[in-house]
C-alpha cells in the first residue's frame, strides 16, 4: 500500500495516494515551513501552552466552568459545538486518512504525539468552534478580537510541535468556520423546537443523535479496516513516545457519542425541573466549581480505573457508559448537588 523511504535520507514515506503534483507541493512546503518554524527554540513553551488551549482536556474544564458558574446557556452551546465538531473532525480524519509530519520525516522534531490521522487539525477546528461560540455569546467586539488570534495561534502551535502540516491546520480552520456558521444559524430555531418537545421526545432525540454518531463512526472504521500503518511510520512516531499511531479506531466517536447522550439526558431532566441558572456571589460560584470538578474527576478517574481500557465490544461499551455518566454529571448531576448544598438554585 505504501512505498518510499525516510525523508531524512532523501526519500519519501508518503502514501501512494498522495503522489501528485499538488500533494507533493503541500508536503514539501509543509516540511520546509515546519523545519524553519522549529528553529525558533524559544517558541516551544508558548506553543505548548497554546496547543493545550485547544485540547479536549482543557475544554472539558472550560465547559463546566462556564455552565456552572457564568452562563448556563452559553455553556450548553459550548458543549454541543465541542461534541458535534469533535465527531465531525474524527469522521473527516478517517475519510482523508493523511499522516502527520513527524510520522513520515525524522527531520521534523517530534515535540508532541497523537494516534489519529493528521488532516484536518482537530485543535484548529475545535478552537474555531468553541472560541467562536464563546465570542458570539459575549457579543462584544473585544471578544472576537481575542478569539481570532487565539484560534490562529492554536493552529500554529500544532505545526510547531510537528504534529500537523500547514494544510492540516488550514482545513481545520475552514471546517471549524463552516461548523460555527451553521451552528449559530440553526441554534435558536433548533433550541426553540426542542423546548416544545416532551421529556420522552427529548430523550429519544438525544439517543438518536448519539446512535447516528456511532453508526457513522462504525461505518468509517469498517471502511478503513484494512488500512495498515507502515512500520516506518510507527518507528518515526516512537520518537515522541506514546501514543503511537492507531488511527483506525472507534474510541473517539464512542467518547463523543457517550458524552453527548449523557449531556442531553441531563439537560432534558433538568429542564423538567425548570432549568438551571448560575446565581449568587463569586465565592459561591467558585465553590460550586470546586465541588463540581471533584465530582467530575471522581467519575472520570474512578470509572477509568474500574473499567477495562480496550477497543473491544466490552471495553467500548463501558467507555460509552463512562462518558455518558460524565456528560450527565456536568449537565444535571452537579447542579442538583449545588441545589442540595444550598450553593445555587435550579431555575
Amino acid at each position: 500500500m505504501y512505498r518510499g523511504r525516510d525523508t531524512a535520507s532523501g526519500g519519501d514515506l508518503r502514501p501512494k495516494a498522495a503522489k501528485g503534483a499538488i500533494m507533493d507541493t503541500l508536503y514539501e512546503n509543509g516540511f520546509q515551513f515546519i523545519r524553519l518554524f522549529q528553529t525558533v527554540a524559544w517558541l516551544e513553551a508558548p506553543m505548548r501552552f497554546f496547543s493545550f488551549l485547544g485540547t479536549q482536556e482543557f475544554f472539558i474544564f472550560v465547559l463546566p466552568a462556564v455552565y456552572w458558574c457564568i452562563d448556563a446557556g452559553l455553556g450548553i452551546r459550548i458543549g454541543f459545538i465541542l461534541l458535534l465538531s469533535n465527531a465531525f473532525n474524527e469522521s473527516a480524519k478517517l475519510v482523508i486518512h493523511e499522516p502527520r509530519p513527524y510520522w513520515i520525516s525524522t527531520q521534523i522534531k517530534a515535540l508532541a504525539a497523537d494516534s489519529s490521522f493528521g488532516a484536518p487539525s482537530g485543535h484548529a477546528q475545535l478552537a474555531a468552534g468553541v472560541w467562536g461560540v464563546a465570542a458570539a455569546g459575549v457579543r462584544r467586539g473585544w471578544a472576537w478580537a481575542a478569539a481570532v488570534p487565539l484560534i490562529l495561534l492554536i493552529g500554529l502551535s500544532r505545526m510547531y510541535l510537528g504534529v500537523h502540516f500547514p494544510h492540516d491546520a488550514l482545513l481545520g480552520w475552514l471546517l471549524g468556520a463552516i461548523t460555527l456558521w451553521a451552528f449559530l444559524a440553526i441554534w435558536k430555531p433548533a433550541a426553540s423546537w426542542v423546548r416544545e418537545r416532551s421529556l420522552w421526545q427529548r430523550l429519544a432525540l438525544g439517543l438518536l443523535v448519539s446512535a447516528l454518531l456511532l453508526l457513522v463512526g462504525g461505518g468509517l472504521v469498517y471502511a478503513r479496516g484494512d488500512h495498515g500503518v507502515p512500520a516506518a511510520w510507527t518507528a518515526n512516531a516512537a520518537r515522541a513516545g506514546e501514543p503511537l499511531p492507531a488511527p483506525v479506531s472507534m474510541t473517539p466517536m464512542v467518547t463523543a457519542a457517550g458524552t453527548l447522550l449523557g449531556f442531553c439526558i441531563g439537560l432534558a431532566l433538568l429542564q423538567r425541573q425548570g432549568g438551571f441558572k448560575p446565581t449568587g456571589s463569586v465565592w459561591r460560584r467558585l465553590l460550586c466549581l470546586v465541588v463540581g470538578l471533584i465530582g467530575l474527576l471522581a467519575v472520570y478517574l474512578g470509572l477509568k480505573a474500574a473499567f477495562p481500557a480496550d477497543d473491544g465490544w466490552i471495553g467500548s461499551s463501558l467507555r460509552f457508559v463512562r462518558y455518558a455518566l460524565l456528560g450527565l454529571w456536568v449537565s444535571a448531576g452537579a447542579p442538583w448537588v449545588f441545589d442540595r448544598l444550598g450553593l445555587l438554585k435550579t431555575k
